[in-house]
């Protein structure tokens, strides 16, 4: 039974809609102030293995990560919903534990515990999407969860790199990050509890969104596989270009000759975040699913050719380096938020499929992250000696042509199914 607030909530788009995503952002803001500060540091003395340190603490985490993605296809897309606040809470304790014994523990466990760290925090993405999915506002939600995507790493290096000025070690700062974060953490849990359940007028215009047994999965693959796998390859392409964006953007800042200002991670995504969030936050007015799925396919495909022209204009010397990064993030983390959630939530109702989001998001995640641990091992042993900048350079300019063609692969593809569906439903 509703309480109340709750039932006041349901009555309001505009009172829903804003509760929901600031709970939903600051929950994940507080995932990613456990997750991203230790990023922070250089490590610039340490090796291990005869590797780079921090190297080798990126692909433990991502290691960690990706586990937990192939993990989640199975818990997040069966999860029961009463258990969603208990297993959120449980996850970010066993991270912050990790942060501990990263903090006191010599250099070289370090990873093992950065693995450990990285393990539980890959589920909390689809624990908070429950709340997000088959709402009337979904795209509203998703964009203030997603908007972490491009500022909060940013806000996490500038809080880590502030620690490490007050001459905090760099093995300690990621666990102190944590414990500043705990009282905002808690808040936001309290404020998701009090979501409302969607109503009849939703589960109508969206479908049920209920846990998948095996038998649906299998189902579901069998009906959908082509999309899904052309889903899965465009968004690997951009986990990768995103996570050298992300996890290095010290060492990209650094080549292009900001490397002393820490300010840098926060102010230039802020245009990119403001821009990206205007622009996806109004999808939900699209009430037609089958039209908004087009709609982001379409919008995917603008955002990675602007990608791939602002980095041929700055490879050419006619773009500098801020509106570069500002401009091409914007191409990137269009089509990489319409990819955490939303366009696979347009799919689903599109074509009335009996699943949810979590499914198919933690396939996508998995091969994703996967592929960003290929990546980094082949920088550091594919006798590539490319510095970071260069070898991200590379990253937008071929897998932006690769994304490219997958998109219009993807768009080509929708564009029969929907006809075909179209055809059906005029007979019936």
């Amino acid at each position: 039974m509703l309480t109340p607030f709750q039932r006041r909530l349901q009555r309001s788009d505009l009172a829903f809609g804003l509760w929901a995503g600031i709970a939903a952002f600051c929950a994940y803001f507080c995932m990613y102030l456990f997750r991203k500060p230790y990023t922070a540091g250089t490590y610039a003395d340490w090796t291990l293995w005869g590797i780079d340190y921090k190297i080798v603490l990126v692909i433990a985490q991502v290691l960690g990560y990706a586990l937990s993605k192939f993990i989640g296809i199975k818990i997040i897309s069966e999860l029961n919903l009463k258990r969603r606040i208990p297993l959120f809470l449980g996850f970010i304790g066993i991270a912050w534990l990790a942060l501990v014994g990263f903090a006191f523990s010599p250099p070289s466990w370090g990873p093992f515990w950065l693995f450990i760290n990285g393990l539980p925090l890959g589920m909390i993405w689809g624990i908070l999407f429950t709340y997000c999915e088959g709402r009337k506002l979904t795209e509203m939600i998703t964009v203030f969860i997603a908007a972490n995507f491009i500022i909060t790493s940013g806000v996490a290096k500038t809080i880590g790199r502030w620690l490490l000025e007050l001459g905090y070690s760099e093995q300690v700062m990621p666990m102190l990050v944590g414990l500043l974060v705990m009282p905002l953490l808690f808040l936001s849990l309290w404020m998701l509890s009090q979501i409302p359940p969607p109503s009849p007028e939703e589960t109508q215009s969206k479908s049920v969104r209920p846990a998948m047994d095996n038998r649906a999965k299998r189902l579901f693959l069998k009906q959908y596989g082509l999309p899904v796998t052309l889903f899965v390859l465009l968004y690997l392409v951009l986990t990768i270009i995103r996570d050298i964006r992300d996890n290095f953007a010290v060492e990209i800042w650094t080549g292009l000759g900001y490397g002393e200002s820490p300010e840098i991670f926060s102010t230039t995504e802020l245009p990119v975040t403001f821009i990206v969030l205007i622009g996806l936050g109004f999808l939900y007015r699209i009430k037609n699913n089958q039209k908004a799925l087009r709609a982001n396919i379409i919008i995917c495909l603008a955002g990675i050719l602007l990608l791939l022209c602002t980095t041929g204009l700055f490879t050419w010397g006619s773009l500098s380096p801020v509106l570069w990064m500002i401009f091409s993030g914007i191409g990137l983390f269009l089509p990489y938020i319409l990819f955490n959630g939303i366009i696979f939530d347009r799919f689903i109702a599109a074509y009335k499929i009996n699943g949810n989001v979590g499914f198919i998001m933690y396939i996508a995640d998995a091969f994703g992250y996967l592929g960003s641990i290929v990546i980094m091992l082949y920088k550091n042993f594919g006798n590539t000696n490319l510095a970071w900048l260069d070898f991200y350079l590379s990253l937008c300019l071929f897998g932006g042509l690769l994304a490219l063609v997958l998109v219009i692969f993807i768009l080509l593809q929708n564009g029969r199914r929907t006809y075909k569906l179209t055809t059906y439903s005029k007979t019936l």
